[in-house]
């Protein structure tokens, strides 16, 4: 009897019946891809993208020369060397970041004491070389200055939310 069974369900084609449902009922469902370049989904302030060093209020870099990013890095992406102003302060000659080296952590940002180095919400950033991921002190400056506005308001809703 069972084979009788079993030739009827293979002739009538029962098992591509049933995946045709599946499939009709997920055809004409709600679509819930997301279509990237068009649509974005929403981020958190929480969100470690590009890394950026900021500025005061003056103009002034914010970077003290603590060595304390370089330290906790994980990852030894970060380098920095340190020059001596004329009046005394300390602040960094160099301030490299290997970005094909670095698994965003985060740990920069935590250590860092003068809220000098953060990272943004970008992350639509490429680098068809390698050397083009290698972001030095001038470029991390300009990502600063860039995107200054979003860091704020981002620096803002985390202290709410603490």
């Amino acid at each position: 009897m069972s084979k009788l069974v079993k030739f009827f369900k293979s002739f009538l084609l029962l098992e591509l019946l049933k995946g045709m449902s599946v499939t009709g009922r997920y055809f004409f469902a709600r679509h819930i891809t997301v279509e990237y370049p068009e649509e974005k989904t929403p981020q958190g302030f929480r969100f470690r993208g590009l890394h950026a060093q900021r500025r005061y209020a003056n103009g002034e870099e914010r970077c003290i020369a603590c060595k304390l990013c370089e330290a906790v890095c994980p990852a030894l992406a970060i380098k920095i060397e340190v020059a001596e102003r004329e009046d005394g302060s300390r602040r960094t000659s160099l301030y490299d970041i290997d970005l094909t080296k670095c698994i965003f952590c985060g740990f920069c940002e935590e250590s860092c004491p003068v809220d000098a180095i953060v990272e943004t919400r970008v992350f639509e950033y490429h680098g068809e070389n390698r050397g083009d991921l290698y972001y030095t002190k001038s470029m991390l400056l300009a990502n600063g200055d860039k995107h200054e506005a979003q860091i704020a308001r981002d620096r803002l809703a985390d202290a709410q939310y603490r």
